[in-house]
Parts: structure tokens; sequence; C-alpha cells
């Protein structure tokens, strides 16, 4: 490869915008609907009943958001939101609820509470008197609640709970009809508010351009497709590389049975050091999820495989024909092809988990399976240097093998005082393990960790845990290989 071809490498793997041919994860109205793409000017996405091409979005900052308009000469297409400088993501479309309040005369982003108001009964100027005289003067209901908020010295300041307790205890003597005229007030504002944001999501969506990386990939997934990942979350994720204490220049032996997000994000935190060498029992497993990295050539060369039997097989067994590997390859993608195209076909096209699985029926460019370039097989060099010198650390996310069969095969193959971390999503597969390791003095500082990751809603004045999320987040078991035969 020339030099200038490295540098292009180098510069598609660093540069903040979009380019064609790279992928992006498109996130449809604040995650109603997640997609993952490849851009190129024929692709085409496919928005309720429009299709739009997504030529629009090639050469443009991660971050920038879009919005399906509609000309009488050019249809349907994607123009964009927002200044194209800016990167961040918008709270536009996050806060649109949140709009409400500005038509009280509060800002968006105020936030209200009660922490600095004292109960002393002198916040109300207006008495029970000057509402009886209002009253036979013939003031209505909501000149009487508008005088009370507009005497009341602390009324702006509370929040809408506290307002409606004010109106319906701090007044005795104040009609309930009155109340409930404020209530559906209010009320209808709120309810005007999200039936806007109903008709633009359905009218004028939005789509915004997120950067498919380890954390945007693994959200997705376990969002839309847990079961593809194994019920993986990201902070289990950040977690198993934090144990296997991945890093620059490392040799790390993974079994990656959930479709590859562990050797991408291996090799991604690797950027072009060291090896990831995705090891399999049997038949070699996807990697379909490494091509949506945007990984370059150089990261895409530092991903190898190689069998179990392979690995464990003596130093002089006989090398294998160059010719035997590169059909073995070819073989390999025919049949991660063959795979992705039966998985679209099973789903249907608004299916959002089809979105996700593979996007061949929108995206003709991902059919010719051109970006597969990692994991190609072992040379029997490597192999021998690995059996020489040992692996730098081991990650093991495999929930359909045996646990304690994977790791009596592949410890030995890790130098002394590596660590290794091995997930699933049940403890007993790994309290069977972490006992036989305790008991043939294999490792040292196991440990079992359940880790777990709770998000919370950031609103103004409605910030909380969110009311539907996963309580689960799996187990890890980790520990430190040691020389059995000291």
């Amino acid at each position: 490869m020339s030099s200038s071809e490295n540098n292009n490498n180098k510069l598609r793997s660093s540069r903040m915008t979009t380019w064609e041919g790279c992928s992006v994860l498109l996130d449809i109205n604040d995650g109603d609907r997640l997609v993952f793409a490849r851009l190129s000017p024929a692709a085409k996405l496919k928005i309720g009943n429009k299709n739009c091409s997504l030529q629009p979005l090639i050469g443009c900052p991660f971050g920038t958001v879009f919005q399906l308009d509609t000309s009488s000469d050019k249809g349907p297409f994607l123009s964009p939101l927002q200044p194209q400088g800016n990167i961040n993501k918008t709270e536009e479309i996050k806060d649109s609820q949140s709009q409400a309040e500005s038509k009280d005369g509060q800002l968006n982003g105020e936030s209200k509470d009660n922490r600095s108001l004292i109960d002393n009964n002198t916040a109300q100027s207006l008495t029970g008197e000057d509402i009886e005289d209002m009253r036979r003067q013939g003031a209505k209901g909501n000149e009487i609640i508008e005088a009370l908020i507009a005497k009341s010295a602390t009324f702006d300041k509370k929040t809408s709970f506290s307002q409606f307790l004010e109106l319906l205890t701090g007044q005795p003597f104040l009609d309930l009809v009155l109340v409930s005229e404020w209530i559906e007030l209010k009320l209808m504002i709120s309810v005007q508010e999200k039936y806007r944001l109903k008709k633009q999501k359905k009218h004028a969506p939005k789509v915004l351009i997120r950067r498919p990386v380890a954390r945007s990939i693994c959200e997705a997934y376990f969002k839309k497709y847990p079961l593809k990942i194994g019920f993986l979350q990201v902070d289990t994720l950040s977690l198993l590389l934090s144990m296997a204490n991945v890093s620059s220049n490392s040799d790390i032996l993974v079994v990656d049975m959930v479709g590859g997000l562990l050797t991408g994000a291996m090799a991604e935190r690797l950027g072009g050091t060291g090896f990831v060498c995705n090891s399999y029992p049997g038949q070699a497993p996807s990697m379909d999820i490494v091509r949506i990295f945007n990984l370059s050539d150089e990261i895409c060369k530092r991903i190898v495989r190689s069998s179990i039997s392979d690995l464990l097989s003596q130093k002089e067994s006989p090398q294998q024909n160059p010719n035997d590997v590169g059909s073995v390859e070819s073989q390999s993608n025919d049949q991660m092809c063959a795979s992705i195209s039966m998985e679209e076909t099973s789903h249907s096209s608004e299916n959002v988990i089809s979105d996700l699985g593979a996007e061949n029926n929108t995206f003709p460019a991902l059919r010719a399976c051109k970006a597969i370039k990692a994991g190609k097989k072992a040379s029997q060099e490597i192999i021998d240097s690995w059996k020489e010198n040992g692996f730098s650390s081991l990650i093991i996310a495999a929930p359909d093998l045996d646990t304690l069969t994977l790791v009596k095969d592949l410890l030995p193959l890790l130098s002394n005082s590596a660590p290794f971390a091995i997930y699933h999503q049940y403890l007993q597969p790994l309290a069977t393990c972490m006992h036989n390791l305790q008991l043939e003095k294999m490792a040292i500082g196991l440990q079992i960790t359940e880790p777990w990751l709770r998000e919370y809603q950031v609103l103004p004045s409605r910030t909380h845990p969110f009311m539907q999320m996963s309580a689960f987040g799996g187990y890890i078991l980790s520990g430190t290989k040691i020389c059995s035969s000291c």
C-alpha cells in the first residue's frame, strides 16, 4: 500500500466529518428509530412512506441534525436543521416537551424548586375579604386566580405541583371550580405542546448523524436487538476492557460470540498497535458489527482470527497452504454475507430491529461486502510467537458455550500474571468456573462483579431515574493467571 493511502486511512479514522463509504448511526426522532447506514450517493433512507437520499449527509460533521422536507421539484429530501459547525447534540430534540414553561414567562432551562421558600403566611397579600369584594363586583374565576397569582410573592418560584397546592389549600374559601379551570388551562398548554411534538415527529422528522463508536453501537444494539450482543450493556463492555487491561501494544485473545462488538471495541482502543486474536471452537463466528466501526486498514490488519485447535496444536504441525487460507477467508466472507441477507429477508422493512441487523435492502453498498477487511486468518509465525510468549490478556463473551471448558483450554495460552475477564449473562456458569480455578490453583484475585448502570432523565424540574430501564447487567469473572507448575 502506498504512503498516500496510509495517510488517507489515518485521516479517515480521525476526521470529524462524514465521507463517502463511511458507516453512520442515524438517530431518527431522538431514538424512536436507529439505523446503521453506509453513505453513498445512491443510498436511500425510508422514513414513514417517503424515501430520501442520503447524499446530503456526505461531508457533514458528526452531530449534525437534518429535517425531512418536501418540495414539488425535488420530492422528499433531508436539509440541515442547524449550523454544521455545531457538532453537539441539540437539546431541541430532547427538551421539546419542556417548552410549555416558556409560556408562563420562565426560561426553558430555568430550574424551579421550593428550597428557598419559607411558609410564614406572608407571601399572599390578597385577603379573603378582597376576594369576596371581587366576587360581588362580578369578577370571573380566571380573574380571581390571576389576581391571586399576581399578589403572591413566591408563586412564580414554586413548582407546578406546589402552585396547585397553594391555590387548593392556601385559600380555603376559594371555589374548587376556579382551581380546576386553572388546572385545565395548564393541562391544555401541555397537551398542545405534546400534540405539536407528535405531529413534528410525523410530518417533519429529525435525523441526527452519530459517529458509530463502541458506546453508540452497544447502546443501539442493546436498545433494539440485545440478544445479538448477549445482553451486553455499555457499562459492562467498558468494565471488561478495563479488567482485561486492554491498552496499546497488547496482544489480546478474545472469544467473541456477540457479533464482533468486543473485537471492534478492543481494536478501536488499541488504535493500530498490538493484535486482537478472535478465537473460536469449530466454525468462525460472524463479525459483521466490526464493519460499522469505520476502522482504518492499519487497524483492520491487527484483527486476526484463529481456531482454538490451531492455537493449542504443536508448533511442528504442518503449515496450511496459502491457497487454502484464501479459500477459507472467501468462504467465511460469503457465509457472512449470506447470513446477513437471510436476516434481512426474515424481518419486515418497517421493523426497527432489521435496521440494526443489516441494511442491504436499503443500502446496496453493503451487499458487496467490500468493507470486510478485518478477521484474516493469523499466520503460523505469529501463532508460534503467541505460543512462545503468551497473550497479554483474555476476554471471553460466549453465552452459548461452556465457560469452564473454554477457560481451561485458553488460560494456559496467557503469559504469567496476565489478566482475564469473562462475561456471562447468568451467575452460575461463572461461579462454577471460579470454584474450579480456585481448586486447581490456576489463577488468583478471582472475583465476580455484577455491573449495574442506572440512567437518569435530566430535564428542568423533572430529573429522576428512567421509569423503564433494564435492571440486569450480567456478571463478570475476573482474575490473574499464575504459573501452576511453580
